[in-house]
């Protein structure tokens, strides 16, 4: 069983910067892909970002790409989310996730879920 709590959220003026941490109970921690997933107000959850086990590979979504990291350290069981550039449109709430094995673009092959932090970003 994996807890996740995520920390970092706020509210920030467009071309602001966040970093959002998601720090993970257990002593498998690298043993799991860890992401970033996003839900605004009346919006389906959509994926933002994932990286391996290792940290060796990451991948993001098309809209934050260029503009966000994800990032890793295992020996403190925490993930980040570097957020620069902020637009309102990234105004959501922000899910940490993880799973064993390889990381996924899909929600539904999440096994863990932490309790989301809101970002807000104003125009």
């Amino acid at each position: 069983q994996v807890h996740l709590v995520e920390s970092g959220g706020g509210l920030v003026q467009a071309g602001g910067s966040l970093r959002l941490s998601c720090a993970a109970s257990g002593r498998t921690f690298s043993t799991y892909a860890m992401g970033w997933f996003r839900q605004a107000p009346g919006k389906e959850r959509d994926f933002v970002a994932a990286i391996s086990r290792s940290g060796g590979n990451t991948y993001y979504a098309n809209s934050v790409k260029g503009r966000f990291t994800i990032s890793r350290d295992n020996a403190k069981n925490t993930v980040y989310l570097q957020m620069n550039s902020l637009k309102p449109e990234d105004t959501a709430v922000y899910y940490c996730v993880g799973k064993p094995g390889l990381y996924s673009v899909y929600a539904g092959a999440y096994n863990y879920w932490g309790q989301g932090t809101q970002v807000t970003v104003s125009s």
